[in-house]
């Protein structure tokens, strides 16, 4: 200390330090919140630019509908609501009796069929055989008749058999024209009914068309029926899909193959599915809406439409973390090649 100053009370020293201190520490937390932004930009510049994300996205599928192809009344239900099954089990089991029925009285009207058409080629031989005697009669007679041995009554009449047989083998060979017994018109008629008997009888037994889950069933063991109506729903959740719904302003860089990284509530963040971008919907939400938006008053307001984007999942992670339709989830596209 300089001689002639006044030493400073210990007390003005303390809040000298203390002033010192406290700009040493603005000064450190200004650096730090600087760094902070600098990182942050250079995040959202290198980083955050290349990819598009929201929350508002939710699992679903082509559910396949089970609808018996045949009326009845119904003898089993082998499957329960969130049963899994596989393509080609039994769902359903329709009283046959009325199917096999039909089935053997086609089989029946098919054999009787079979052997009717035969008859018109043997008819066909007959009326051949038939066609070439009275030629030949006609011809013994034409040589007689110049010696007087035979009338121009008998000839005449000799030449009407001929005209008659031929007239009888035309129309037997009508029948057969083209044909053989198998491919006959009539038979083809009766074959077809046997076919669609049997179907209808393959039909009592309704199978799963896709593997899934049953979902939405609403058949019971006595409950008649009816062809056309659905009584229950598979669930196919390997072939699941998303519908990410983005702003419009988030979609000027995101096309189809694209890869997108996704997590769900069910599994939470540890859980990572991948995917890629099949397309696009065709319009907005507000555009597919049952009461579709009035845009044309005077009290418009422009509101940020959301798009859905379609999304489709890699069956494999699938197979390991199964998603039910409905489920929602966060969607992150990557757009850095969207060039």
């Amino acid at each position: 200390m300089n001689a002639g100053m006044t030493p400073l009370p210990a007390s003005a020293l303390q809040e000298v330090r203390l002033k010192r201190l406290r700009q040493r520490l603005l000064t450190a937390f200004a650096a730090m919140l600087a760094v902070a932004a600098v990182a942050g930009a250079a995040w959202w510049y290198f980083v955050s630019q290349g990819f598009v994300s929201t929350n508002d996205a939710y699992v679903g599928a082509s559910m396949a509908p089970v609808t018996p192809l045949t009326s009845g009344a119904v003898l089993a239900v082998p499957v329960e609501d969130t049963q899994v099954v596989k393509r080609g089990a039994v769902l359903l089991v329709i009283d046959p009796q009325d199917a096999e029925l039909q089935c053997a009285e086609a089989q029946a009207a098919y054999g009787l069929a079979v052997r009717k058409v035969t008859t018109y080629f043997a008819n066909v031989e007959a009326r051949s055989a038939d066609y070439a005697n009275a030629q030949l009669a006609y011809r013994r007679r034409d040589g007689l008749v110049r010696d007087g041995a035979v009338s121009n009554e008998d000839l005449t009449a000799a030449r009407d058999n001929v005209e008659v047989a031929k007239a009888a083998l035309d129309a037997a060979r009508a029948l057969t024209q083209g044909t053989t017994v198998m491919t006959n018109p009539e038979v083809l008629a009766a074959k077809a009914a046997l076919d669609t008997a049997e179907l209808n009888l393959l039909r009592t037994v309704v199978r799963a068309p896709v593997d899934g889950v049953v979902a939405q069933r609403q058949v019971q063991i006595g409950q008649w029926v009816q062809a056309g109506i659905p009584v229950m729903t598979i669930v196919p959740t390997s072939q699941v899909y998303v519908d990410a719904n983005y702003k419009e302003d988030q979609l000027g860089r995101v096309h189809p193959g694209q890869p997108v990284t996704l997590t769900s509530d069910m599994y939470g963040p540890g859980v990572t599915f991948h995917g890629r971008v099949i397309g696009l919907a065709g319009g907005s939400g507000a555009a597919f809406a049952v009461i579709p938006a009035e845009n044309a008053t005077g009290n418009w307001i422009s509101v940020v439409q959301r798009v859905p984007v379609r999304i489709r999942l890699d069956p494999g992670e699938l197979t390991q973390h199964p998603l039910l339709v409905g489920l929602s989830l966060n969607a992150r596209i990557d757009v850095t090649n969207a060039n």
